[in-house]
């Protein structure tokens, strides 16, 4: 005896069935027209008035600049009554017959301004009431000439208020109305304004959608430029911090190094020191260098991995000389002021004035061809202030381009040194940086002061 196995296929679970693609995509087609031409159809969206920061209209008088923030209005309504003019002229009734047809033309083109998407229904369910109006097939079907020139202006700008896709779906509608107008009232072949009107109003709305597409890579190129400035600026940012991170491990290094090394040999220069006195030192010394090593471990973090810490010393305000000799070998005519009495000031600050000058130079440099600058250094009591200002260009010769973040590099280092900066154009249009640094007083000049003052 044989045994029949029989296979059965079970039916998906709740009847559901396989979709095929052309299926898919009618049902996507009809879900994106009933996005863009039913969902809130009429919907109140006013037209905004336009910006007047433009190149031109920026230059209109006060009153007159205000009045041209309704220019989209002003064209919407004339070409409303434009339309309006050719169907009334275009009807073939009574005067009556005429302001009506008139009417049908003018209204859906007003309604654009403040519910596009129910203007282009308007004008649709106006277009058969203004053909019968205006006599039927005689003056056109099923576009008689008002009805042409409304629609037309309604498709243009609720085009230029919605999205491409919005505008498809018009000029789809359209021809779907104009087809099947033709087919149930009949039309001759030469009096038929269907084929003129979905060609017009193709190219209208193809027009549209380059300007949509144009406004849109705009704002993404803004959009990135935007983001990549800010990115340059976070890493120039970054990259000025690490370098003076770097100077100060330099000058903090030097400066921890000579302690440790004085507080190994000061036990030596003195005969016979107490113990209190050679365990004050070793405890120094190791204190010191601890910090060094501590300092050089938290530094190196920042540092680049094919750093080399520099052979000759940091620069320094004595140094100055030299940078304005280079800058003037360069094109630039600087004078240098000093005022105040001259002293050695903590080394990060003298490098950090140092810095900000060279910046400064460089920018009038690449910005102000064949200018003039100065250099004013002043020693006070409580700091020093450092002002560098350049005339304008005076040469004929295209400024140098450049990253445009130096003012943030030097307000950087100001900032790390509790100092204060401005920088700003000057009225005769050069270019004005002013810095103060504030350097704490010492004892040793306190005193002095006070000396002199008795």
């Amino acid at each position: 005896m044989t045994e029949t196995t029989q296979t059965q296929t079970t039916p998906p679970r709740g009847g559901a069935k396989s979709r095929t693609p052309e299926y898919r995509l009618a049902v996507e087609a009809l879900r994106g027209l009933r996005q863009e031409l039913f969902h809130d159809a009429f919907a109140y969206r006013p037209l905004p008035r336009m910006g007047v920061d433009g190149p031109i209209t920026r230059r209109l008088p006060g009153r007159l600049r205000v009045y041209a923030g309704w220019t989209p209005h002003a064209v919407v309504l004339a070409g409303g009554l434009l339309a309006m003019a050719i169907a009334g002229t275009a009807s073939d009734g009574d005067e009556a017959t005429a302001m009506i047809a008139a009417l049908f033309a003018l209204i859906p083109v007003l309604l654009t301004l403040v519910r596009p998407i129910a203007a282009f229904w308007a004008s649709i369910a106006a277009t058969p009431f203004a053909a019968v109006l205006s006599g039927g097939g005689s003056a056109g079907w099923p576009w008689p000439p008002g009805a042409f020139a409304a629609h037309l202006v309604v498709l243009t700008v609720v085009a230029l208020r919605t999205r491409p896709r919005t505008a498809a779906w018009m000029w789809a509608l359209t021809a779907c109305y104009g087809i099947l107008a033709e087919l149930v009232a009949g039309s001759d072949y030469y009096s038929s304004t269907t084929g003129p009107m979905l060609f017009v109003s193709a190219l209208a709305l193809l027009a549209v959608s380059v300007v949509h597409i144009r406004r849109t890579a705009e704002r993404q190129v803004i959009a990135q430029q935007t983001v990549t400035e800010h990115e340059r600026s976070k890493r120039t940012l970054l990259e000025e911090r690490t370098t003076i991170a770097r100077e100060l491990h330099d000058v903090v290094a030097h400066h921890m190094s000579v302690v440790a090394i004085q507080a190994e040999a000061a036990p030596y220069r003195v005969e016979n020191p107490p113990p209190e006195l050679e365990h004050a030192f070793a405890v120094i010394r190791e204190n010191a260098v601890i910090a060094l090593s501590e300092l050089r471990r938290v530094l190196g973090v920042v540092r680049a991995e094919d750093y080399e810490a520099p052979d000759a010393p940091q620069p320094t305000l004595a140094d100055l000389e030299g940078l304005l000799t280079n800058v003037r070998n360069a094109g630039l005519t600087v004078e240098k002021v000093i005022t105040g009495a001259v002293r050695e000031l903590p080394q990060g600050i003298e490098l950090s004035a140092y810095r900000i000058v060279q910046e400064a130079l460089s920018n009038a440099l690449r910005h102000a061809p064949g200018a003039s600058a100065r250099v004013e250094i002043g020693y006070v009591l409580g700091g020093l202030g450092v002002r560098i200002v350049n005339g304008p260009a005076t040469e004929l010769v295209k400024p140098s381009p450049g990253a445009g973040h130096g003012i943030t590099g030097m307000r950087e280092r100001v900032t790390m040194l509790n100092g204060e900066m401005t920088a700003a154009e000057t009225d005769d249009g050069g270019y004005e940086v002013t810095v103060f640094l504030p350097v704490p007083v010492s004892d040793a000049e306190t005193s002095g002061s006070s000396g002199d003052s008795i």
